[in-house]
């Protein structure tokens, strides 16, 4: 995962990241690989980071920025 040591959330926070990674998750179809799950928590973490605190919105941004990552 990417450096985010310098981040720092309130609880309030994380339990939103928490959740918008689970509906996402919850979103893809199977099987789910743990690359996946990986982009979608680092997408979280950066739209997070930048000061976004809602439920749906870090969940759909996460979804769109898994869709159009090129694939190896």
């Amino acid at each position: 995962m990417r450096n985010f040591a310098e981040a720092a959330f309130e609880p309030e926070t994380i339990e939103a990241m928490s959740i918008a990674l689970e509906c996402a998750i919850a979103k893809l179809p199977e099987p789910i690989g743990s690359s996946h799950v990986t982009q979608l928590a680092e997408s979280i973490l950066r739209t997070a980071k930048a000061g976004e605190r809602r439920v749906d919105v870090l969940e759909r941004i996460a979804l769109l920025e898994l869709q159009i990552t090129p694939r190896a």
